[in-house]
């Protein structure tokens, strides 16, 4: 007689959980053994503190137009960004999906801006994100366009 075990929802994840550390309990009891090498002690933090804000650019319309094309894009970049953040800044290609204002499951090629300033210019870097926001929304017909904010170190 064999005994099938199921696992669903916090279940699996819990197993899962378990599975990991078991794995990695061998090297955790190494590391705590005082013969064992040990890393060097962490050095001084590296870099200044910034603030690093993603946006992500849908490229299909809600209202069923033509999608933002590569080189329209581009020119927004030129025109309404690279003016405001003139020092630098990364664009990457990708793909997304999310649900639009009519409730329909929208898989789009898109982009993700990265931009990267001073903790101490966050708040007038923040009227300028926020007008790039709003500029491609209106030019291209958006629902949004997404911003993640994250505090971090940058040594250039």
């Amino acid at each position: 007689m064999a005994l099938t075990l199921t696992l669903t929802g916090p279940r699996l994840a819990l197993a899962a959980a378990a599975a990991v550390l078991a794995v990695g309990a061998p090297t955790a009891y190494a590391a705590l053994d005082s013969d064992a090498p040990q890393p060097p002690a962490a050095s001084a933090q590296r870099g200044k503190p910034f603030v690093e804000t993603r946006l992500f650019f849908g490229t299909e319309r809600p209202d069923g137009g033509p999608d933002v094309t590569d080189k329209q894009f581009m020119k927004f970049i030129d025109t309404e960004v690279t003016p405001r953040f003139p020092d630098g800044l990364t664009i990457q290609r990708g793909r997304g999906q999310w649900k639009d204002s009519n409730g329909t499951i929208e898989r789009e090629r898109s982009y993700e801006l990265i931009l990267l300033y001073p903790t101490g210019e966050a708040k007038q870097r923040d009227k300028l994100i926020e007008e790039i926001r709003s500029d491609y929304e209106k030019r291209f017909a958006q629902d949004s366009v997404g911003r993640v904010d994250d505090r971090t170190r940058v040594d250039f």
